[in-house]
């Protein structure tokens, strides 16, 4: 098995890298372009797994394209809704954003599509967004087990051909306790098809911080956007997308590890072209940190972190449902802080490319650190982390995660490290130019 091991940073380290766009754009970029009138040019795209079986799947369905990874640019013609292909076979991957979205695409299109996964996708939850589909009109046909990949999709638009009337205004219910992708896969993909949709939310979850990146993303597109009911309900009208040009972010999620490490060995970081002004919700991080006894400052329009002076990390109590992907994030600098840290609000994580609480308190364990799981997360006490190998359950957040703290702690190795593939696959490049 191939192993990645960490090198203990044995002085502050002062960091300033550039990490891929945000994948979270990047595919959400990927489904309006498509979606939309006529060519749109993506800057900024990031290539990695998700993306790549993205793209794939795009031009499976018959959209025409021109990929440039040199200048990480795709050039996509949209039309205006409509899948060119009548039937197609599509494969998603690993990519919660690929499966939801492409699954409400083609569920709304006038064809007959198959859709397969990758066996860890396969596990992940996806039927609360299936019975809506079928509620709406779409036709499923398993060809595994019920309500999961691999499936067959017959489109609403195929169905009601003949009778188009029945498309004009609907409202249904949406649970996203499990995924808020459910919410924005229907957001972006309805406006093709019916007159008016209303959503009404069940569930217990408000984090909805990707849901605010779909509607600005809606907007910027050429759409008007969503018409938020109350606080849970949205409708969304018929409308098009349209846009000549596209810069994609930075991916903050990204970009958050390499602050965590400034954070826990004493050091400063600046990720290039951050800003201020940034849709993604991992921002929040950032603020976490803060709270922990780092520092910030904008310079030039970039922003630099600071450990803090003292060299001792605060312990916090907090929420991070509305930014769960950087729960791992924060375990991993979690035993290097002064009083416990507790991480909440984050169930969902449990049914992600692992369950990601298991495997914070499985692999803090190993490390000797002691973890007290809960219903919706945990608390991480105060320790020395010993030497260790770390497993990765081919979870890309886990590699990345515990990498921060090996570059704390002395003997921290990494199993499988190129599940970072699956968004980051230079990650240990930049990691390894840290300590040049």
């Amino acid at each position: 098995m191939d192993v990645y091991k960490v090198k203990k940073a044995n002085k502050p380290v002062n960091i300033c890298v550039d990490v891929p766009g945000s994948k979270s754009i990047t595919n959400r970029a990927l489904l309006l372009a498509a979606t939309g009138n006529g060519e749109t040019l993506l800057k900024g795209v990031q290539f990695s797994d998700d993306s790549y079986n993205f793209l794939k799947a795009i031009e499976d369905l018959g959209f025409e394209t021109d990929v440039d990874e040199v200048s990480q640019t795709v050039r996509i013609i949209g039309m205006s809704g409509v899948i060119p292909a009548k039937e197609a076979s599509i494969y998603v991957g690993s990519a919660g954003t690929a499966a939801r979205f492409l699954t409400a695409f083609t569920a709304m299109g006038d064809g007959v599509y198959t859709i397969n996964s990758s066996r860890q996708m396969k596990k992940r939850p996806i039927r609360e967004l299936l019975e809506v589909l079928e509620d709406l009109g779409a036709d499923f046909e398993w060809l595994g087990e019920e309500y999961s990949f691999p499936m067959k999709v017959t489109g609403i638009l195929h169905k009601y051909r003949d009778n188009p009337g029945i498309l004009n205004e609907r409202t249904v219910s949406l649970n996203i306790d499990r995924s808020s992708q459910f919410l924005s896969a229907l957001l972006m993909t309805a406006p093709a098809v019916f007159g008016s949709l209303t959503i009404n939310l069940t569930g217990k979850r408000d984090a909805r911080s990707y849901v605010e990146i779909t509607e600005q993303m809606m907007r910027q597109f050429g759409h008007k956007g969503v018409e938020r009911l109350g606080a849970d309900s949205y409708r969304v009208g018929r409308g098009s997308y349209s846009i000549r040009e596209y810069q994609i972010e930075p991916d903050v999620s990204a970009a958050c590890y390499f602050y965590a490490i400034a954070a826990v060995t004493g050091g400063t970081a600046v990720v290039n072209h951050i800003s201020r002004d940034s849709l993604q919700g991992d921002m929040k991080f950032i603020d976490v940190l803060i709270a922990m006894g780092c520092r910030t400052e904008w310079t030039d329009g970039q922003l630099k972190l600071y450990a803090p002076e003292d060299g001792k990390l605060k312990g916090i109590d907090i929420n991070m449902g509305d930014f769960s992907d950087q729960a791992l994030t924060l375990a991993a600098i979690a035993p290097f802080a002064e009083l416990p840290v507790a991480i909440r609000g984050v169930s969902h994580i449990r049914g992600q490319e692992s369950d990601r609480i298991k495997v914070i308190v499985n692999e803090l364990g190993r490390m000797g650190i002691k973890c007290e799981e809960l219903e919706d997360g945990v608390v991480i006490f105060p320790g020395t982390p010993k030497a260790a190998r770390i497993a990765t359950y081919n979870d890309h957040r886990a590699a990345m995660a515990f990498t921060i703290t090996g570059m704390a702690a002395d003997g921290i190795e990494i199993e499988n490290p190129a599940c970072c593939g699956k968004t980051f696959a230079g990650y240990f490049d930049v990691i390894e130019s840290i300590y040049k």
